[in-house]
């Protein structure tokens, strides 16, 4: 067998759907992606996978490309699980992680998206891409596409991030601003798909961003041992990678490689400007409503709807965790407070997070000597916008020390 993928479903009623086909949606909701667990589980290992080289598709039996088919990849990487002892003692906890996906070929967790749904596309025969962003999808999909040798067509916000819209075009790909958000970009590709051609590599609109996302989850158990954290903290915008993680453990309990059989708790993130899974769980609602006017310098967090909602609060529930929102005048300092303490290069939506972060533990949410994983979702770099400082001058001529002294 080439691959272990039984068959895809469909997350909104079950539906059983071929695999090896196109796919985007099931009654305009996503499609999940079924393996024959127990054939994997006489296939390969968690000791075997260990000796594989430390890039995500050591995970190949858990990834619907065929096993015989090269994968479209960047060497994207293991990204590393760090230990954050300055900053936990900062906010009174022992066992305080970050998973920086900052460290990813395109500067964001993307990459794995990017990695698995490309590699598909071109598998299955796709020859023309296109995908609304807010931001590092974009770019993502660009330079997937580029080495893929697939054309690729980027639809972003206006006003998304200066770095982001430029590295679209950077790696060939046809980017446009659009006078909306970044559901409005999503309607231009779906009126576009019949006249330009092109297949929809939209959040949850095909099966497999899910699939490259959900490795972050398989990395993470791999790194503590096969055992999970207390408490995992995500920026959530489209959702894919909280979504995709819930599934690795379940796919990770099924197969019995997990020690122990508590799942963390997730703690889904969203900024004040935008919280439409917040007020759904608030609400006790399965499914979100259009958040109006939705604003926010973590441009990945501007999402007003997101077609895996339910999911999304389905795996938050089911998890005993929470939807959160954090302070949009906070982001900032946040950033730069973790950064500064760790070395961590922290994007504006991981700021939102320890924002939540720092709220739960004062609300006795979250212990003390719990473990908790935060996850840094994207380079800080990449957000010169979220970044307003000013440098101090001197004069080459006169140097200012007591100006130095007091920096």
């Amino acid at each position: 067998m080439n691959h272990y993928v039984s068959h895809l479903e469909a997350a909104i009623d079950g539906t059983v759907l071929p695999f090896g086909q196109l796919a985007n949606m099931h009654n305009a909701r996503p499609i999940w992606v079924r393996y024959h667990l127990d054939q994997i589980k006489t296939a390969v290992t968690p000791a075997q996978i260990a000796t594989r080289a430390p890039s995500l598709w050591r995970y190949r039996e858990l990834l619907p490309l065929p096993l015989d088919e090269a994968p479209v990849t960047l060497g994207e990487g293991m990204t590393p699980l760090l230990h954050c002892a300055r900053l936990g003692t900062q906010l009174g906890l022992s066992q305080l992680f970050v998973k920086d996906e900052s460290q990813l070929p395109t500067g964001s967790f993307k990459s794995r998206g990017m990695a698995a749904a490309v590699s598909m596309a071109k598998w299955l025969g796709v020859k023309r891409v296109a995908l609304p962003t807010a931001g590092n999808a974009g770019g993502a999909a660009a330079a997937y596409a580029a080495r893929a040798g697939l054309e690729c067509f980027v639809f972003m916000p206006h006003d998304t991030p200066v770095v982001n819209q430029f590295e679209a075009q950077l790696y060939g790909a046809k980017a446009f601003r659009v006078n909306g958000l970044i559901n409005d970009c999503g309607k231009i590709v779906k009126d576009g798909a019949e006249r330009m051609g092109w297949f929809d590599l939209s959040t949850l609109k095909e099966p497999y961003r899910l699939e490259g996302k959900k490795t972050m989850g398989l990395e993470l158990a791999e790194q503590m041992q096969w055992e999970l954290p207390d408490v995992i903290f995500y920026p959530t915008g489209g959702g894919t990678g909280l979504i995709g993680m819930w599934k690795a453990f379940a796919e990770l309990k099924e197969l019995g490689w997990l020690r122990g059989g508590e799942f963390p708790r997730l703690i889904s993130c969203q900024a004040e400007g935008c919280a439409p899974i917040v007020r759904a769980f608030e609400k006790g609602e399965r499914f979100a409503d259009l958040f109006p006017n939705a604003h926010t310098v973590a441009s990945g967090l501007r999402v007003p709807v997101a077609v895996g909602d339910f999911m999304m609060l389905d795996a938050i529930r089911a998890s005993g965790g929470k939807a959160a929102a954090g302070s949009e005048s906070k982001i900032g300092a946040w950033m730069q407070r973790a950064s500064s303490a760790e070395g961590i290069s922290v994007c504006p939506e991981t700021a939102v997070c320890f924002d939540v972060l720092e709220r739960m533990i004062a609300a006795g949410e979250v212990k003390p000597d719990e473990r908790v994983v935060v996850f840094n979702t994207g380079a800080a770099p990449k957000y010169l916008e979220a970044m307003p400082y000013a440098l101090p001058a001197l004069d080459k001529d006169r140097v200012d020390w007591d100006a130095i002294v007091r920096a």
